[in-house]
Parts: structure tokens; C-alpha cells; sequence
């Protein structure tokens, strides 16, 4: 449908055969997926679940959807969601991630672009209007982030100068693109963009490395779709542009005040793989990394009035030359508090080798922190590390093991597959069951928000219900209809925009999709049927999973074993997630989002979704229990 947000086109590519065609949506399904997250899980639903739990997420037979949403270009604050079968929990995963490639993308005349298939070789595609190419990209297959970006940008500037010589200069174009760990089909790899930004849930850079296909590059010069309600929309803009300017703590810190808040206020900052949850490490304050890294601050993605990002450089001593974002709270806590580390100057050298090997920091910190901790307990030894003594705070030490990760050598071949597949290889190598000190949920890592001290937003069945597994933005919580309820945060992942640009004043954001759609949508009217009806392919597709793990709800609607130790430190010292309470919430949102007391979605809730194709395959998983 051309207009009202939506350019009417779907890029379709076969890295297999090579094959380029375009395809449209009629609005009937557009009016119900919207896009992003839900427009994914349904077009992986329509091609791949009749054989869901057949398909290999890192077969050629996955898809990549790399899809935009209504909003894109017109409400602040630019992102793109990526999805396809996670290599990850193998259900489905909306994962987003900030930068100009959706714009780009939609001026170029496409509302998102669907991949099949392998390539033979290494390739990239180039996108420019309607011309579309699959090109070779073995020059830079093995670069990391860094070449990466300044290979393709120079390229592309290059002949897009010679070629339209009366243009003038042309500016950088969208890049999404894997660095050496999706090469390598790290199940924690994302897909990167602008170098620091990732789309890190999921683990679709594995995917992108199983197609070959090191990148995707656009550059549209068409103007945006129309608009429903052009006038109400420039209204609107003004509004919202004016709300979150006046957010001068997000402004100034963005979430990296966190990397000490979190820990000290709110005692749920995971540190040394969760074993607390609680720090008073000053020297890990906002204000140290203002002070000694940040050397810009107040930039943002493409008309974010927030414009909470900050470029982080260390300036001396031995990370010199470290340079990556901010870093932002989750990388904070999981590349620095979860690893004992307490400086900013190793948490930005941590981050910046995250960023250009191309890896999700929230899962590959998680799964070194699970290492350290089995190191710590002697389940793993030195000679098990390929000689790495792996103590808390050794940033050099860390860095040996990502190097390893990266290369799949050694043990980094079994933590590459990230800590739920690493936990049951070396409970196998070692005769000991590891899988208690494995803080995931459904093969994801738990998001840096513990649950324990009741403090954080985040509940006693955050993660356990949640259909993105440890995914700390898609989180289970009732009611459904509120706005912390990954039921409507279902919504802003398939618009797509930042959650960040929607605290504050929710409303903004609900009366801009009318003005831009024409649809009229509320928080309630979303999350009792258009949200409800995605979160419902999502828990099937995670309930069937497979080839190489299914998910069981009676065993795995579950936290982590650690949550369920108390904290042993700070003033919430002694707390711990309690099981009655979590059956208990558990049960009651069983009902609400219409799942029967196995954890199944209802027969009748799906039908009445429209839905019939899923029921019908979720009865091999109805057949388990009777």
C-alpha cells in the first residue's frame, strides 16, 4: 500500500540463485502486522512454519527480513528491525537497531528487503533506488568493523561521484553488515550498523554468515510516502520533538549513569556472572566516564531529538586508542561489572573489540562471565582455555577469550554457541551440570536487569514468559496492555522506534501512528488483538523450535537457578526470587495473553486471531502433554 507511511514494496533477494524480484502486501495484512517484529513473524510464519522445527537457522532455507515499519523516517529517532529464525532460542526474534540504513532504505522505495537462500561466495548487496545489485565481497570478508565501514563508504562514495557527477557530494550511505564473528556463525554475532550500533537479539549476523553475505548497502534519493494526515503529523513533530529535548538527564548520560545506578540504587546489575547484583565502585560513575573517555557527547540517530549517544576514546595508557560508543548501560554491566571490571578505560576497550568483531555485547559478556565463574570454581582450567587464567577484572585476560570466540578456537568453538548450548557441551566434558550458573532464558542471555531486589522495572516472570527468552526490551508483565509489557512493546518494534523516544509521554506516539497510518490504535486495543495475535506466532514458533532444541514449558517458563539465591550483598541483601510467587504470576498470564495452563496458546484465542495455520501446528506440541 504506496502512502500512509508505507511504500508499497518488499525487496526480495535469492543469494542462491540470484534472483531479484519485488513483491507488495495487501493492506488487510499491513493493517494487522504493521511491519518490523510483526510483519517478520508473520512472513516466517507464511514461508517456513508448516516445517518450523525442520528448519536450520543457519540453513540456507532461513530467511532474513530486514524490514522497516510505518513510522520510519517520520517519528523521531531512526531504526530498522531485523528478524528471521534465531540461531539463538530458534523461535523468533525482533531485534532492532538504530541509524540513517531505514531511511535510506524506504527513499530508495522499499519498505524492507526479504533474503533466502546462500551464496557460494562472499557477496554484498548494493541497493541504489531501483537498482539492485549482488555484488562480490571477498575483499572484505575477514575485515572487522572499522575496515568495514571505511571500505564500503569509500567504495560506494566513490563510484556514486564518478557516475552522477552533477549530484555533487554524496554522503555515506545505509550499511547493516557482520564483522568476523557472523563470519564465523558465532551464535551470538548481530548485525552492525554505523560500527557501534547492533542489532544484538537473535544472533542474525550468524545467519547473515551462513548466507555469505557480509553486508547490505542502500542509498535512496526518493522522497518519503505520503502520510495520512500531513498537517496533524507536522503538529505532532513539533510535540514530540519538544518533550524529549527537555530530557536533559537522558540527554547528558544517556543509559551510561546506569553503569553505577543500577548496582548501588537499584541492586540489580549483574556482577561476576550474577553471583551479586549490587556494587558501590565509584570509580564506575557516569561522571568518571565523562570525564575520562567521552570526547563527544549529544549525537544522535537520524532526527532524534534525544540525542543520548557519546563517542568514547581512551587517551592513555595501555587501551590507548579503545574507541566505541558511550559505552551505554547494558554494555556497562555486561562487559565491565559482569567481568569484574570497574574502570571506564577497560570497559571501553572491551566494548570497542565487542563492536569490530562484530558480537552482541549483552550474550558474548554473559558468556564470559559464565566462563570466569566455572574458572573461578575450577570446572574449567587454565589448560581448558587455551592457557588464559581467567580472573575477574582482567581486561586482558577477556580479551584473549573474545579473540578465541571470534576464531572459534579452542574453547571459544563451544562459548561461540553462547552460554545455553556452551552450559550442555561442558556439563558433557566435565561429568558436572554447569547449567546452574548459566544466566539465560530460552538459549538468550538474561538483559543486564536482575529480578531479585524488586527494585528494577523488570518481574518475577520478566523473562520467564517473555516470547524473545532473556530479551530485557521484550519482557512478560501484566497487565499486557501497559507500556512496559512487551504486548505493546510488540508495537514499537514493528513501527519501529526507540523506546527511548516513547517514555515520557506514550500518547505522542499512539496519536502519531493515526496521523501517519490513519489507523487508530490504543494501548488496550493493541494488546487484545493486533499485538496479541503476534505474540501468539512468537510463542509458537519458540515452542516448536528446533532441529537441535524444542522448548518445554513445564521446564523451561523458568528463571535462571541464581535468580533463586539471594542476593548476598547491599541494602537488598538476603532477597531472592521465590518460587510460589512465580507459579503464581506465571499462571495468571498464562490467561491473560490466552495460553492454556501448559503454557500453549488456546485453540479458540488463535482462531478467533485468525490464526488457523498455527493451531493446527501447534497440536504436535498439545500432543506432549497427554
Amino acid at each position: 500500500m504506496k502512502g500512509r507511511g508505507y511504500t508499497g514494496k518488499i525487496l526480495e533477494v535469492n543469494l542462491s540463485t540470484e534472483r531479484i524480484t519485488e513483491i507488495t502486501l495487501e493492506e488487510e495484512i499491513l493493517r494487522k502486522y504493521i511491519g518490523g517484529r510483526g510483519l517478520a513473524a508473520k512472513i516466517l510464519w507464511d514461508r517456513l512454519g508448516s516445517r518450523w522445527e525442520e528448519i536450520d537457522p543457519l540453513g540456507p532455507e532461513n530467511l532474513l527480513l530486514i524490514l522497516t515499519g510505518p513510522l520510519t523516517g517520520f517519528y523521531p529517532g531512526a531504526r530498522i528491525c531485523v528478524s528471521g529464525k534465531s540461531p539463538q532460542s530458534n523461535g523468533i526474534v525482533g531485534s532492532t537497531v538504530g541509524g540513517e540504513f531505514p531511511v535510506e532504505l524506504k527513499c530508495a522505495g522499499y519498505d524492507g528487503i526479504i533474503i533466502s537462500g546462500a551464496a557460494k561466495s562472499p557477496v554484498y548487496i548494493f541497493i541504489k533506488d531501483n537498482d539492485v545489485e549482488i555484488r562480490d565481497a571477498s575483499h572484505i570478508w575477514g575485515k572487522d568493523g572499522k575496515e568495514t565501514i571505511k571500505m564500503l563508504n569509500k567504495e560506494i562514495r566513490s563510484e556514486l561521484e564518478k557516475k552522477y557527477r552533477n549530484f555533487g557530494k554524496w554522503k555515506e550511505p545505509g550499511i547493516l553488515y557482520i564483522g568476523p564473528g557472523g563470519e564465523n556463525k558465532s551464535r551470538m554475532a548481530v548485525v552492525m550498523c554505523k560500527w557501534t550500533h547492533a542489532a544484538g537479539y537473535g544472533g542474525y549476523g550468524a545467519v547473515m554468515g551462513s548466507k555469505n553475505l557480509k553486508a547490505v548497502v542502500v542509498k535512496g534519493t526518493g522522497p518519503l510516502p505520503e502520510v495520512y494526515n500531513p498537517m496533524r503529523m507536522r503538529f505532532l513533530l513539533d510535540e514530540v520533538y519538544r518533550v524529549y529535548i527537555e530530557r536533559d538527564g537522558m540527554r547528558r548520560w544517556g543509559t551510561g549513569s546506569g553503569g553505577y545506578a543500577v548496582g548501588y540504587i537499584s541492586s540489580s546489575e549483574p556482577v561476576r556472572n550474577w553471583q551479586e547484583e549490587w556494587h558501590d565502585e565509584k570509580s564506575f560513575g557516569v561522571d568518571k566516564f565523562e570525564r575520562k573517555v567521552w570526547v563527544k557527547r549529544y549525537w544522535g540517530d537520524y532526527g532524534c531529538p534525544t540525542t543520548c549517544l557519546k563517542i568514547a576514546v581512551v587517551k592513555t595508557g595501555p587501551y590507548a586508542g579503545a574507541i566505541t560508543d558511550n559505552p551505554d548501560y547494558e554494555l556497562q554491566a555486561y562487559l565491565g561489572t559482569n567481568l569484574g571490571i570497574f574502570t571506564p578505560e577497560e570497559n571501553v576497550y572491551i566494548s570497542a573489540l565487542i563492536d569490530d568483531a562484530g558480537l552482541c555485547g549483552i550474550n558474548t559478556g554473559n558468556v564470559l562471565g559464565f566462563a570466569a565463574e566455572l574458572y573461578q570454581r575450577g570446572i574449567l582450567t587454565k589448560e581448558d582455555l587455551n592457557g588464559i587464567e581467567l580472573k575477574w577484572g582482567d581486561a586482558k585476560a577477556f580479551a584473549k577469550l573474545i579473540e578465541l570466540i571470534v576464531k572459534r578456537k579452542g574453547i571459544g568453538d563451544i562459548l561461540a554457541e553462547g552460554t545455553f548450548r556452551a552450559a550442555l557441551k561442558i556439563s558433557e566434558m566435565k561429568g558436572v551440570d554447569v547449567m546452574k550458573y548459566a544466566v539465560q532464558a530460552k538459549g538468550i542471555a538474561i538483559g543486564a536487569h536482575g529480578i531479585r531486589s524488586r527494585l528494577d522495572y523488570t518481574t518475577p516472570i520478566s523473562y520467564v514468559c517473555s516470547v524473545q527468552g532473556g530479551d530485557h526490551t521484550s519482557v512478560a508483565r501484566i497487565p499486557i496492555e501497559s507500556h512496559g509489557s512487551e504486548v505493546v512493546r510488540s508495537m514499537l518494534d514493528s513501527a519501529v522506534i526507540c523506546i527511548f523516544n516513547y517514555f515520557g509521554k506514550p500518547k505522542l506516539f499512539w496519536d502519531f501512528f493515526e496521523a501517519v497510518t490513519g489507523w487508530h490504535e490504543t494501548p488496550e486495543s493493541w494488546a487484545a488483538e493486533n499485538g496479541l495475535r503476534i505474540i501468539q506466532i512468537q510463542r509458537a514458533a519458540l515452542l516448536l523450535g528446533g532441529p537441535d532444541f524444542s522448548w518445554d514449558p513445564k521446564i523451561h517458563d523458568e528463571n535462571p537457578p541464581r535468580f533463586y539465591e539471594p542476593l548476598p550483598t547491599g541494602p537488598c541483601a538476603g532477597q531472592a526470587a521465590d518460587r510460589e510467587e512465580v507459579e503464581k504470576m506465571k499462571k495468571e498470564y498464562y490467561e491473560k495473553v490466552g495460553w492454556d495452563e501448559n503454557g500453549i496458546p488456546k485453540s479458540e484465542v488463535l482462531l478467533k486471531l485468525g490464526l488457523k495455520n498455527v493451531d493446527e501446528a501447534l497440536n504436535k506440541v498439545r500432543r506432549r502433554y497427554k
